[in-house]
């Protein structure tokens, strides 16, 4: 991604299958003008840049099947491109790591994972290692093997709850598509600010916010298409608890479509106000429930998971008095 990526993306990049013994993927959508190098680098991102970098330059890389040895070249949805890594044992690859899973769900084809709030999914920008990825490559070292080690959607580093992960090159393609199209269903469980009554949607763009580009802001011109549904669950003191569930999936979504209409999330330090972000020691979302086709038996599942114990004392902390 660009040098002033958060480090954490959700569903904002897809992975293509490998076809023989290269690599390949499509540059992902709202991609305009940008380096090869850095979109390089955003779809392999189990490789160190300076190291794609140097795959460019020894002809490894195509675009659109020209091969391409410069970094510099603009870049453009919609392109397909092709890497052949060789064989660099080791080089480039993330280290495994003894980190606990929740595994929610597990076959030959797929994870399900409960991620807990403050861990990091996918190292990047300041974070090298600890994360949910490397926890995977210990977990099942076949998975060395699957680009981001199956990693096909993410979660911010303190939000908790599901997520899918792919365990072959297939299935992982299969998700992307269901991720594509929207057929994948994802819920949360919010704590908003204020009172909120009903249901409704926020449907506005996101892009990087004008003036702090270390945040995401919907934006009127140059933002990727967001959608996100809600629903008051339960009246609580000064707050409600809300369900949102996403069409699409943009980095930090919810929390910035609650902010936009006034109802920013409690713990949120980025998108809320000091006396909201100080109600809670993180932003007050979870991923619980989580719904997909699975990409081998072609079967409808679903899992659920319930707030852990700090989202749960929060909601019983701000029950209304009774009278």
């Amino acid at each position: 991604m660009t040098a002033l990526i958060l480090e954490e993306t959700q569903d904002d990049d897809y992975i293509a299958e490998p076809a023989d013994n290269r690599l390949q993927a499509v540059v992902p959508p709202g991609i305009v003008g940008e380096r090869l190098d850095a979109v390089l680098a955003r779809v392999w991102s189990q490789y160190s840049r300076s190291r794609l970098q140097g795959w460019l330059r020894e002809g490894r890389v195509t675009v659109d099947g020209l091969s391409c040895t410069d970094a510099r070249r603009r870049t453009y949805s919609g392109e397909r491109l092709s890497l052949d890594p060789g064989s660099v044992p080791g080089e480039g690859a993330h280290a495994p790591q003894a980190i606990p899973l929740d595994i929610v769900f597990e076959d030959d084809t797929v994870l399900v994972i409960n991620k807990p709030a403050g861990l990091v999914v996918h190292p990047g920008s300041g974070v090298a290692d600890g994360t949910l990825l490397n926890a995977l490559l210990h977990h099942d070292a076949a998975l060395q093997k699957v680009p981001r080690a199956g990693i096909v959607h993410r979660l911010d580093r303190d939000t908790s709850g599901l997520l899918v992960v792919a365990r072959t090159v297939e299935a992982q393609v299969d998700l992307v598509r269901q991720l594509q199209a929207r057929t994948v269903s994802r819920r949360y469980i919010a704590v908003a600010s204020g009172t909120l009554r009903g249901e409704g949607s926020v449907d506005a763009p996101i892009g990087r916010n004008p003036v702090q580009r270390t945040r995401m802001a919907v934006v009127a011109t140059g933002g990727k298409p967001a959608c996100t549904h809600y629903r008051a669950m339960q009246a609580l003191d000064h707050a409600t608890l809300v369900e949102c569930r996403l069409e699409t999936g943009r980095t930090h979504q919810i929390r910035v479509h609650m902010a936009h209409i006034g109802h920013a999330l409690l713990g949120d330090e980025v998108y809320a106000s000091r006396t909201v972000a100080g109600r809670f020691s993180r932003q007050a979302l979870h991923a619980w429930r989580l719904g997909l086709i699975h990409p081998r038996d072609a079967q409808a599942m679903e899992w659920q998971v319930a707030p852990p114990d700090d989202l749960r004392m929060l909601i019983d902390s701000l029950q209304p008095a009774r009278t």
